[in-house]
């Protein structure tokens, strides 16, 4: 005899004993100003990676939009049950303007979480994108507009709505952690997160690099430019640096 397992439903009552698993947070209160924000919209995610020592970053994702349009915008974070996409409609309803979805969907390819009709609630919504460590569906319609999409893999099959999710919670995409608010972009080299606390600083220094690198494209077309660093560190490894 074959035994049909129905799908678990938590009840008012247990989510009072033990909420862990069924979260929606606050999200916290904006750490990045406006201009600085706004300023990240100029610089590559290559040129951040960089200033961040090239330790973070998210590894493994992919654009799936047309364009090069750059995605940019504070993550609201969605940890969900691999294949489920509970909350990541409840984190649509609640984004806006400025905000950028990211999904912890453990890396998981089996069930798209996202695709066409939930594309379009978002981007009504005024929200700048998706980062989902996971798959999406409806591939032609993503790489036919504008909206920012960035995932691991496709797939036709659809989610569930189960649960268990957690909205605006610390997670993991693609090897980096992403905290709610964080500064989110994307663009054709993958995507960058850097911490709300350091957004400024990392600005700062990225404007500087975006300059100093304009000056070396001049440098080339003109026929100019050298590479002091290039003998000085081959010296140093084969030891002929005195």
């Amino acid at each position: 005899m074959r035994v049909r397992l129905l799908p678990f439903t938590p009840s008012r009552k247990f989510l009072a004993m033990n909420p862990i698993g069924y979260r929606i947070l606050p999200r916290p209160a904006p750490a990045v100003a406006a201009d600085v924000l706004a300023g990240f919209a100029a610089i590559g995610s290559a040129q951040i990676s960089d200033c961040m020592n090239r330790l973070y970053g998210v590894s493994g994702l992919r654009p799936l939009h047309a364009g090069s349009q750059r995605t940019v915008g504070l993550a609201l974070t969605v940890k969900t049950r691999p294949g489920d996409n509970l909350m990541i409609h409840k984190a649509i309803s609640l984004g806006g303007a400025g905000d950028v979805i990211v999904v912890d969907g453990a890396g998981d390819t089996s069930n798209a979480l996202v695709g066409e009709l939930m594309m379009m609630d978002a981007q009504g919504r005024g929200i700048a994108g998706f980062v989902i460590d996971g798959a999406v569906r409806d591939l032609d319609v993503f790489a036919q507009g504008q909206f920012g999409c960035f995932a691991r893999a496709v797939s036709h099959k659809g989610p569930y709505k189960d649960g268990p999710g957690e909205i605006n919670v610390p997670v993991s995409v693609g090897g980096q952690v992403v905290n709610p608010g964080d500064v989110v972009v994307g663009d054709a080299d993958g995507v960058v997160v850097i911490p709300a606390e350091h957004a400024a600083a990392v600005l700062a220094l990225a404007v500087k690099k975006e300059a100093d690198e304009a000056v070396a494209k001049e440098k080339l077309r003109a026929g100019t430019y050298t590479k002091p660093w290039l003998e000085k560190t081959l010296a140093e490894k084969t030891g002929a640096a005195k």
